[in-house]
């Protein structure tokens, strides 16, 4: 399987140097095989990789031992242990002077960090994203892009290419994340309705989402249903996304839009290919936020004339660029011109999947990778 650098490792090694990196996201992401690259020669035998889950090194860390003469260390899954974070803090505040530490595990990880924090100004959080094109080439073809789109950004099924071991890895994943994440964390009685509920999902992305609709299929409360769609949220299944309420436009401001992080799953090729973008942006927000501490935003523009625009990337409360997607690649959307007269978003962009890079009425349309290369996307 082809190796490939990831696009947050650079900057986690340097803040090895001052703070522990913890790498949270979705299971199967790569968060372990990021975390071996730091080492040299890195893999599973490496003496500085520990995992709760082996009883041998389980129980070294229970005795406050730890490998010596080890630059980097590795705690995989340690969150599992009820009082990790007191353990994690006394090895930080031992062997800061000698040792670096990357704390890194399921998509629990990020679950059990927050409240009551005792770790707070000793490390930095991380969330990795599944693959993006410009982190698999720095000058991509459309070839990649279908990939892409076929596969999703998870590196198994993506490097490995093969439509059968797509399917199945999806099987195994989804069980996964009802049965042992979610299970787990939230004590869930009727867990075979939240199954029923990932494998709706892939049919509400990209429009907008009613809760309501969704506890009437599946014959639940809607209490329960957004407290589910949270929990998917937590779990880095899917994500929602609000409205942007601009002064002059008449913006909804309760409807929301949904996404999955992995948007193989989507069938209707128009939502898939608003679904990777949706990714690429999420992306870049979080990749913002982790490296540079700004405070980014995803969200939408619709109006309650059911004009839109599909997303909008603001950093620190201001917008910084507005994004429409379309499969085709000749006709400018009027939604473009109507919400930049009313509007402070600077720049808009209309992407599509095709090859021809055009400005109609001084707006741009551009192809999705054209996109990505300007904008420097990670």
């Amino acid at each position: 399987m082809k190796i490939i650098k990831r696009y947050i490792r650079s900057f986690i090694k340097n803040d090895l140097k001052t703070r522990m990196g913890f790498i949270g996201g979705p299971r199967q992401v790569g968060k372990t095989t990021l975390a071996l690259s730091l080492l040299a020669n890195g893999n599973e035998k490496h003496p500085a990789y520990l995992n709760w889950d082996f009883l041998p090194n389980r129980k070294s860390l229970l005795q406050g031992e730890l490998p010596s003469n080890q630059s980097i260390v590795i705690l995989d899954e340690i969150h599992k242990y009820a009082r990790w974070r007191n353990l994690v803090k006394g090895f930080y505040d031992k062997f800061k002077n000698d040792t670096s530490f990357i704390v890194t595990g399921s998509a629990r990880l990020d679950y059990y960090r927050k409240g009551g924090d005792s770790l707070q100004g000793r490390y930095y959080y991380y969330r990795l994203h599944p693959f993006s094109l410009m982190e698999l080439n720095s000058n991509p073809t459309h070839k990649e892009l279908d990939k892409l789109l076929t596969f999703g950004g998870f590196p198994e099924p993506l490097l490995i290419g093969e439509k059968q071991f797509w399917q199945r890895w999806q099987q195994d994943r989804i069980q996964r994340v009802v049965y042992d994440d979610i299970r787990d964390l939230e004590h869930i009685r009727e867990i075979s309705l939240m199954e029923l509920l990932a494998e709706e999902l892939p049919n509400r992305v990209g429009t907008p989402l009613s809760v309501r609709n969704l506890a009437i299929l599946l014959q639940i409360a809607p209490k329960t249903c957004e407290k589910w769609l949270t929990i998917f949220d937590r779990m880095y299944y899917s994500f929602r996304i609000s409205p942007f309420g601009a002064p002059k436009i008449r913006a909804v401001k309760k409807e929301q839009k949904l996404y999955l992080w992995d948007w193989s799953l989507i069938e209707e090729h128009g939502y898939k290919f608003e679904n990777l973008v949706a990714c690429q942006l999420l992306k870049y927000c979080h990749f913002i936020e982790d490296t540079e501490g700004y405070n980014m935003k995803l969200q939408f523009i619709r109006d309650t004339d059911k004009r839109e625009i599909d997303f909008v990337v603001l950093q620190n409360k201001i917008p910084l660029f507005a994004v429409e997607c379309k499969t085709g690649e000749r006709n400018l959307s009027p939604a473009i011109p109507y919400f930049n007269n009313r509007t402070d978003i600077p720049k808009f962009y209309q992407v599509h999947m095709g090859t021809k890079d055009v400005v109609k009425n001084g707006f741009r349309i551009l192809p999705f990778i054209t996109f990505c290369k300007e904008l420097e996307m990670p």
